[in-house]
């Protein structure tokens, strides 16, 4: 761990799990104002009854990759209000947590906690507290609009795209595309995953005046409905007679009639269908921006796995930006004690 972080009172820490490998992502061990230790795992799995327990599990959104299915099984886990409610949609199970709104303050374990927009997906909020000796702590989860994020000493960040040698890793969200689709056939059919990129599309065939219904696959509509304020008029499959805009999500494209022309809003190459470039994500030089926009004296890059949190945190420390990378983290702790 570097010294870095310990004068700034905080230990960054992974946990191992009962096959002995590691918890996903990390936790934080930190000094509050009362002089009371106190420990926040970060988009983790729940650890046993039997386990002491973390003082909070940070959900910072719905995505099944930052373990939301585990952690709002406890009465310790954190979330904004609309993520609890996305994650009872995806997974049939009530959130027994706290919720808070975004731009919303509360306490926990003797900590005034702050929570900030990401834009990454409806709900999806970032973290911020300051520790004992002052230090202004902020962890995001993934991001796509980082503008109303605060300054702080210690960030904990993502590296979705965050490797400067990967040129897919450099893009632009094709909204002019995606307009002229639209525009030459308001029929197309459009896969987006259920949660987060169905609701950015829907968001954005809005502002770009398409005004007509739009017909979803059941989870998807119902996340819409739940998650946005101004939709318009969505419906289940069929119910419009299929003459119409239709968001599915990509694996459902197939099970469309075969005359449908069909796209996948991503930016990646895989898929059998074309695709036009819509990300809930910064691209690594959004990502390098953001960075000197918090100005942080440290940074951790926690997610996602692989190798581009190395890349990243790398690419920051070239920068001048003291960086390291979860699976640089040798502090391993296991469940029994936190």
């Amino acid at each position: 761990m570097p010294q870095q972080l310990i004068d700034m009172g905080v230990l960054a820490f992974r946990q191992t799990n009962s096959r002995g490998g590691f918890k996903p992502h990390l936790s934080l061990r930190f000094m509050s104002d009362e002089g009371r230790p106190v420990t926040f795992s970060i988009d983790t799995t729940r650890s046993p009854n039997k386990c002491l327990q973390p003082d909070a599990y940070l959900i910072t959104h719905a995505h099944s990759d930052h373990n939301g299915k585990s952690a709002m099984l406890s009465e310790r886990a954190l979330c904004s209000s609309k993520t609890a409610q996305a994650l009872e949609i995806r997974y049939g199970k009530a959130y027994k947590g706290m919720s808070m709104g975004v731009c919303d303050s509360f306490e926990v374990a003797g900590v005034k906690v702050q929570t900030f927009p990401t834009g990454h997906t409806p709900g999806s909020t970032a973290f911020y507290w300051e520790n004992e000796v002052g230090t202004r702590i902020l962890v995001t989860g993934d991001v796509k609009d980082p503008s109303m994020l605060p300054k702080c000493d210690v960030l904990i960040t993502e590296a979705n795209y965050g490797d400067p040698g990967d040129t897919t890793c450099y893009f632009e969200d094709d909204i002019e595309g995606l307009g002229q689709l639209l525009e030459e056939n308001p029929c197309v059919a459009l896969g987006a995953y259920a949660f987060g990129k169905a609701q950015r599309v829907v968001e954005l065939v809005r502002s770009l005046g398409y005004g007509d219904v739009i017909e979803m696959e059941a989870q998807s509509l119902e996340l819409t409905r739940c998650m946005l304020e101004d939709a318009g008029d969505v419906v289940g499959l069929g119910e419009a007679g299929g003459n119409t805009l239709c968001v599915v999500p990509p694996w459902d494209l197939d099970r469309l009639p075969w005359h449908t022309s069909k796209y996948v809003m991503s930016g990646r190459s895989d898929f059998r269908y074309p695709s036009i470039q819509i990300s809930d994500h910064l691209d690594v030089r959004g990502l390098t921006d953001m960075v000197s926009q918090i100005d942080p004296e440290f940074t951790v890059v926690y997610h996602p796995g692989g190798h581009r949190p190395g890349r990243f945190a790398a690419h920051l420390n070239y920068l001048g930006s003291d960086a390291i990378s979860i699976d640089k983290i040798g502090n391993v702790l296991s469940n029994d004690f936190i």
